[in-house]
């Protein structure tokens, strides 16, 4: 009995992974050294929103850090037991940091409840203009985080937290605005809990795209009972078994499958023409195709086949 194994590999990413490294770098000094001078007005200004917008910034921070770091570990080549390398690196630090949203999504909330019921006096003005000030930095660095590769969970994560942190500055203007207008402090506990509720959202996404490919779920737009169909579909293939499609990592979908065809059918020509149909049909480069003839026959391999490689 013969088997035809087909692994095609196509792990193009846009910018490359040092250009990647510049963007998020500069984003990262330019969060860190805003977040550090925001954390100092907030309790300045006795504002909650801006300590709140501070404790999220420092969040943005964690995960272009995470990025930064999974990239270094996902460029290590594979070694020993670790055959696919160190690429789920950036699916676990992209976990870490939903949780570390989960965490401060419950503090927020409850400092933000506790000011409701007592509010403290705050200065709005303060408030205001550092909200302003804040919105401009993520607007820099959501743009330079948004020219790195973002088919990479982690950079997406980092992508998502700033733009959630922009809107979250903008809730903070408005209760500054409203704190100096008509002097109701409790709109600053309000503009914390929109930030909270925020934080919430960015939490379970993370939470869950990170969880699908730990579980190894099919990738998302791809359904494994039309991979199947499409796949039984050749004119030679007479069953399908063992099908397996999942995510290794951000942008890195398998599949495994054995595959049995006609007597007399050429197997390497087959697989060759099924890795193919996956590339094209369902984007997924990296395949392993077992293909056998029908059982009680040998794989009698067409001459060509016979000089034939494996891909």
């Amino acid at each position: 009995m013969g088997h035809g194994h087909g692994h095609g590999h196509g792990h193009g990413h846009a910018p490359s992974a040092n250009a990647d490294r510049r963007y998020l770098t500069a984003a990262l000094v330019i969060l860190v050294t805003f977040m550090a001078a925001e954390v100092v007005i907030g309790v300045i200004a006795n504002s909650i929103a801006l300590i709140s917008d501070a404790g999220h910034m420092l969040t943005d921070a964690a995960s272009i850090v995470f990025a930064l770091i999974a990239i270094s570990l996902a460029a290590r080549p594979a070694k020993g037991a670790y055959t696919f390398g160190w690429k789920r690196a950036e699916i676990i630090s992209a976990a870490i940091n939903g949780l570390t949203f989960v965490l401060l999504v419950v503090y927020f909330v409850y400092e933000a409840i506790h000011r409701l019921i007592e509010p403290p006096e705050v200065k709005g003005p303060l408030v205001f203009v550092t909200a302003l000030v804040g919105i401009a930095v993520n607007a820099v660095c959501t743009w330079l985080i948004a020219k790195a590769d973002r088919t990479s969970l982690n950079v997406e994560g980092a992508f998502q937290h700033l733009l959630n942190d922009m809107y979250a500055f903008i809730a903070t203007a408005v209760a500054g605005a409203v704190v100096w207008i008509t002097g109701w402090g409790r709109a600053d506990a309000v503009a914390a809990l929109v930030v909270a509720a925020l934080m919430a959202k960015a939490a379970y996404s993370l939470l869950r795209e990170a969880g699908r490919i730990l579980f190894e779920a099919a990738p998302h737009g791809v359904n494994p009972a039309e991979v199947k169909e499409a796949i039984a579909g050749h004119e030679d293939v007479t069953e399908v078994g063992d099908l397996h499609v999942w995510t290794v990592t951000s942008g890195y979908p398998a599949l495994s499958a054995h595959v049995t065809v006609h007597v007399g059918g050429d197997c390497h020509r087959v697989r060759r023409e099924l890795a193919e149909l996956l590339h094209e049909r369902f984007q997924i480069d990296h395949t392993t195709l077992q293909v056998d003839h029908v059982p009680s026959s040998g794989c009698a391999i067409a001459p060509a086949a016979k000089a034939a490689t494996h891909a």
